[in-house]
């Protein structure tokens, strides 16, 4: 299988079932409200994740839509692991993505296309 098959299999599920945004640009996480979301959050409808919700999705203002990475996270406090897609992402919005990610309990790791 080719190392380039990952990005495409998932661009597929994003193109078949679109992505659904439940945390807009500006809104608050709903646990921890001091944490806003830089960009849209959403997920892959009829995609399951570990968690057993949708796959997740940050979704950027590139104009080239596309995946342009994931971001591999731990919740220290959940015990729990999830990736998260970055969509059409500018390399700013990958960073703000990164640096809300990277807050106590949370640690992250990004893996670029």
């Amino acid at each position: 299988m080719e190392s380039n098959s990952l990005w495409l299999v998932l661009e597929q599920q994003i193109l078949e079932n679109g992505i659904g945004i439940d945390r807009p640009k500006g809104s608050a996480h709903p646990r921890f409200p001091d944490r806003i979301y830089p960009i849209d959050y959403g997920y892959i409808p009829h995609t399951k994740s570990a968690d057993g919700e949708g796959i997740d999705v940050f979704r950027g203002t590139s104009e080239v839509k596309q995946i342009v990475g994931l971001i591999c996270t731990f919740d220290d406090m959940k015990k729990d692991s999830e990736i998260k897609i970055l969509y059409a992402c500018l390399e700013e919005e990958i960073q703000r993505a990164m640096n809300m990610l990277t807050r106590a309990p949370m640690h992250a790791v990004l893996v670029r296309r």
